[in-house]
């Protein structure tokens, strides 16, 4: 006769797989809460001057925001879409994207700026030298260079009047 190995009851199936279940779900939760968001430890404008780019790029209404070191895209989160000035309007939608790299915020989308009374999407904004004092916006039709002591500290951004 053939010898049939004891059954396992589920108590005991479940004392030998527990550890390294609670192991796996530790490990995946510290692994996506430190590479999906770094806002418990920086704010957003702290995060863009650590990546070279000046504070005052985002208003002071970011509701929060999330930093993907991975691949480099970050999500910013208004309360709603609002208004600004820097030299000229900037309009915010609700959600602001871009792919975040030191010294430059590429493919950006939800952000526009108003040039002879025409929105016009800012694509892409770069500060390639900070000792030249000069930031440059890439608006599609052209380069626009501001200079960057516009935008030392976070604007304050009205909700929209209507874009």
């Amino acid at each position: 006769s053939q010898l049939s190995p004891p059954a396992l009851s589920s108590m005991a199936l479940l004392q030998v797989t527990a550890p390294p279940l609670c192991f796996l779900l530790l490990s995946l939760t510290l692994y996506l809460s430190s590479s999906l968001s770094l806002s418990s430890t920086l704010t957003v404008h702290d995060l863009l001057k650590k990546k070279g780019l000046p504070a005052g790029l985002l208003p002071k209404e970011v509701k929060s925001y999330e930093f993907n070191a991975d691949n480099g895209l970050l999500e910013v989160f208004l309360d709603g879409p609002c208004l600004t000035k820097f030299e000229n309007r900037v309009f915010f939608e609700s959600v602001v994207r871009a792919n975040l790299s030191y010294g430059e915020l590429m493919r950006v989308e939800g952000l526009q700026q108003e040039e002879l009374f025409i929105w016009l999407p800012v694509k892409e904004i770069s500060v390639n030298d900070p000792k030249s004092g000069i930031i440059l916006f890439d608006i599609g039709m052209a380069q626009k260079q501001l200079s960057l002591s516009l935008f030392e500290d976070p604007p304050s951004c009205k909700p929209e009047e209507g874009n």
